[in-house]
């Protein structure tokens, strides 16, 4: 089968799309997919880097998000059949462990991300336990439903199980362009919260208004932090998003409330960030952790897609053969939601 892979570790240049043999199915509960689309996601880049800690077999198939038909299935998969058009949610769990009994399932030991710790979407075929599947809404395409899962269930597991954001409190959140960062902006405006979305770009904030941001502020010509006070009376908000890391870490503390909370969920410039911890404190913050979500949170979000309530922002799609596009133009940053790769056609 044709795939992108990772021959070797250092960056997107050493991304291929070459032939590998396809998966089979190895347990009973497992699903034989063909995907036709996969998306991006910044985690893609990471992997390109290299992961601490993290050993592959080159070459390694690449990409977390995808969506396609099912071609075969294990003797104990009940609710899906051939034929049947799916999307995947990329973390896969042992089920066994006190974390996974509890409902916890990225809290596992032994959680893998697919195209991160095993074989990636961005193939013609894919292999996934039952339970990572769900059905496409009627009227979503191909490239939405590549696009839906991972950004969608990150920005959810933040919001809902993290921060515990509440209707009429006020979220701020950085970089409203990438995956994460506009589900979370559609998110919040569900829940009923008051919405501050930054970013560096125009077009990109006209689409945070679009999607449901109440204000937003261009963080290139504006000091965030003072706006924010501004904005609310000198109060601060209640919750704050950011997966930018090191770049906007203290201005995000700058902007938190009295038990104001922070969520992360990824550091895309750089893991190391400077905390007064007397503020922290004083102030009785909270600064949260936060990655993929639960099988139960992923139903729910499923559950809002096939009302039509929570889709994602596709921003380009390429064909697979031109897949190193893509890469380019989520390292520049340039994309305004996700860039989906086509990687068959019916």
């Amino acid at each position: 089968m044709k795939a992108l892979t990772l021959t070797a570790l250092g960056g997107p240049e050493h991304l291929v799309v070459q032939d590998v043999p396809p998966p089979r199915l190895e347990a009973p509960d497992q699903v034989l997919i063909r995907i036709r689309t996969a998306a991006l996601n910044h985690l893609d880049l990471f992997v390109a880097g290299g992961l601490p800690g993290i050993g592959y077999n080159f070459p390694h198939v690449v990409g977390a998000d995808g969506a396609g038909i099912i071609e075969a299935a294990g003797p104990e998969v009940t609710a899906f059949q051939p034929g049947d058009r799916v999307m995947v949610n990329p973390g896969v769990s042992c089920q066994a462990c006190e974390y996974c009994l509890a409902g916890e399932h990225p809290l596992c030991p032994s959680y893998q991300v697919l195209g991160e710790h095993r074989p990636g979407t961005i193939a013609e075929y894919l292999v996934v336990p039952e339970r990572n599947l769900a059905r496409l809404p009627e009227a979503m395409g191909w490239p939405q439903a590549a696009a839906f899962s991972m950004a969608t269930l990150t920005a959810w597991r933040m919001l809902v199980n993290r921060a515990a954001l509440r209707a009429g409190e006020t979220v701020l959140i950085w970089g409203v362009g990438g995956g994460v960062a506009l589900a979370s902006v559609q998110i919040a405006h569900l829940l009923g919260a008051r919405v501050i979305a930054t970013s560096s770009s125009a077009a990109k904030l006209a689409l945070a208004s679009r999607l449901g941001a109440d204000v937003t502020l261009n963080h290139s010509e504006v000091d965030v932090a003072k706006e924010v006070r501004r904005l609310t009376d000198r109060r601060g908000v209640e919750v704050v998003v950011d997966s930018v890391g090191e770049k906007t870490w203290e201005q995000s503390l700058r902007c938190l409330a009295r038990l104001g909370r922070l969520v992360t969920c990824g550091a895309t410039t750089g893991p190391f960030c400077v905390t007064d911890v007397r503020k922290l404190f004083w102030y009785q913050w909270s600064i949260l952790g936060s990655t993929m979500g639960s099988h139960g949170e992923y139903r729910r979000i499923v559950e809002l897609a096939h009302q039509g309530r929570l889709w994602p922002v596709v921003d380009s799609i390429v064909p697979l053969d031109e897949a190193h596009r893509a890469f380019e133009r989520m390292h520049a940053g340039a994309q305004t939601g996700k860039i989906v790769i086509e990687v068959t056609r019916e």
